[in-house]
């Protein structure tokens, strides 16, 4: 369930939670709806033309679009469709004697562009809009294409809304597409949950053309291939791209030239090394295993991660620990900034790991961080790289209240991969975070991992969504495997793809790329932010038009 703005938790009537629901405030316009499968959910990411650059009359235009863009989707499905007065969505039987709502809209404008979305009713559970006041309305039903006989297809759907999209709202462009869809039946997305994975057992095989899973569809009897888990592989299956049958990089096979990075250490790496182990802190750079970490640190850069080295999430591609995490330490952000001082550090990194655990996720330590660093160096620049913090409005606005002079929160991949990729995160969510604090005044960054199973064309996708959320930096590297448990290689880009993609993003208006193989989120960042504050200076004073 999710609550808008104007959401009262007096509209859950039951407890939600306790049913195995999750309840999720957001800052979108509405109250109370259900999300759950069966159900389209769409986010358009937009430029929404208006006077004002998001006021009520941008909005209410904007919503008018997209109710009219379902009642055209709806007609070429054969159901018929409107407007209910009052009540924003849209209705079967609007004026009939009993209209019933199969679409509901929550949205928000920022800075002129468009955020949150719709939710089409396609053949969920109904029963659950049973349990809530949907959006607040008493006395009105709730319907789906499959409770008023349309007989079709979640794929068909997402089809006719992709057309009826693009003739809306790029009539003379170029459409692309990046669906983002699971190819399992709802009643076997529980082999790839959490509770039902099962590292050890039997040997076993392929069913249903998923890895890892036994011909009885039995994910907890099926075992590990190449190292990786049924479910990591299930997960990469269900995303694969139809008619995509290259095999991934063997495990053992030789880097090409250009991933071979030597090992230097020299008197400044060892006194770094000793100043962060003498301080009790840790780096990301040893933690996820960077190839750039002789290079930084012989530079005299590290980048810090706080709150432990354990993280409550387990993304494919991370080689952070991911064991029951420890307590925060309160005394943390001192030892950060006198490491900070000691190295004589101008531009800060600080990351942390995700901490779902915390009520807050980690962000009163983040926040405590950047204020210990400018006490301690006070005309030094810090960097923070934040997780989604759960998408929630208070912690995200406690971290932009530390006022970062770089705010970094990485999306990782592109949107198809993400369930593969980092399950416990979402695209949407974050294209959310990196728009929110743009709207709060910082400077934004971003990072894509490629060589995971993306294209080419998502890649470009992923930087135009990225600069309509209003980042000012962008980092793309090439994966490296941490371990043999871990997602594996797709494919080894070579150094021409990330020199394409810099000029893709730049010429697009984002006004830094960092791309190179062996790029990270945190490499460079000095140089980074000088960069896009060059570009942001150019297109205020004129001299650079994008």
């Amino acid at each position: 369930m999710t609550l808008g703005r104007r959401g009262r938790r007096e509209h859950l009537l039951v407890d939600v939670e306790a049913l195995g629901g999750t309840v999720v405030e957001t800052d979108r316009g509405g109250e109370v709806t259900y999300h759950g499968p069966g159900q389209l959910v769409g986010y358009p990411i937009l430029t929404v033309p208006g006077r004002r650059g998001g006021g009520m009359a941008d909005t209410a235009a904007y919503v008018c679009g997209v109710e009219q863009l379902l009642i055209d989707v709806l007609g070429d499905l054969g159901l018929a469709a409107g407007r209910l007065d009052r009540h924003t969505g849209v209705w079967v039987d609007p004026d009939g004697v009993r209209p019933r709502k199969i679409a509901a809209i929550g949205v928000r404008l920022s800075r002129a562009r468009s955020m949150h979305g719709f939710a089409l009713n396609v053949d969920p559970d109904l029963g659950w809009f049973g349990r809530i006041v949907p959006c607040g309305i008493t006395g009105l039903g709730v319907t789906s294409l499959t409770e008023e006989g349309i007989d079709t297809s979640m794929r068909e759907v997402v089809d006719v809304v992709a057309r009826r999209a693009a003739e809306r709202w790029a009539p003379h462009g170029r459409v692309d597409r990046a669906d983002v869809a699971h190819r399992i039946a709802p009643a076997d997305m529980a082999h790839f949950t959490r509770e039902s994975a099962d590292l050890g057992g039997a040997d076993g095989g392929v069913a249903d053309g998923v890895p890892g899973i036994d011909a009885s569809g039995n994910a907890a009897a099926a075992a590990e291939v190449d190292g990786v888990s049924p479910r990591l592989l299930g997960r990469l299956s269900a995303a694969r791209l139809e008619g995509d049958d290259r095999e991934p990089v063997p495990l053992r096979s030789r880097k090409p030239e250009w991933m071979r990075v030597p090992l230097s250490t020299g008197p400044t790496f060892h006194k770094i090394r000793s100043t962060l182990r003498g301080l009790d802190l840790v780096t990301v750079c040893e933690e996820a295993g960077c190839p750039n970490i002789s290079e930084c640190w012989n530079d005299g850069t590290a980048t810090f991660m706080i709150l432990g080295e354990r993280c409550t999430r387990a993304c494919g591609f991370c080689l952070v620990d991911t064991r029951r995490p420890l307590a925060a330490d309160d005394e943390e952000p001192a030892r950060v900034a006198e490491a900070a001082a000691r190295m004589g550090l101008e531009h800060v990194v600080v990351t942390m790991v995700a901490r779902d655990d915390l009520a807050d996720g980690g962000a009163a330590a983040v926040a405590g961080t950047v204020a210990a660093v400018r006490r301690r160096l006070p005309h030094a620049r810090v960097e923070t790289l934040i997780s989604d913090l759960g998408g929630d409005p208070d912690s995200l606005q406690t971290v932009f209240d530390a006022r970062p002079d770089v705010l970094n929160h990485n999306i990782e991949t592109v949107a198809r991969l993400q369930r593969a990729v980092r399950p416990s995160a979402g695209y949407a969510r974050s294209l959310s975070v990196l728009a929110r604090a743009k709207g709060a005044g910082l400077r934004t960054k971003s990072s894509i991992i490629a060589g995971m199973g993306e294209t080419h064309d998502e890649v470009v996708q992923t930087l135009a969504d990225l600069h309509a959320a209003g980042t000012d930096i962008v980092t793309i590297g090439q994966y490296l495997r941490p371990t043999a448990r871990h997602l594996p290689v797709d494919r080894w880009w070579p150094p021409e793809a990330f020199e394409r993609w810099k000029e893709i993003g730049e010429a697009m208006g984002i006004g830094h790329v960092e791309s190179s193989p062996l790029t990270r989120s945190s490499y460079h960042a000095r140089q980074a932010a000088d960069a896009a504050a060059g570009t942001v200076e150019a297109i205020e004073a004129g001299t650079v038009r994008i």
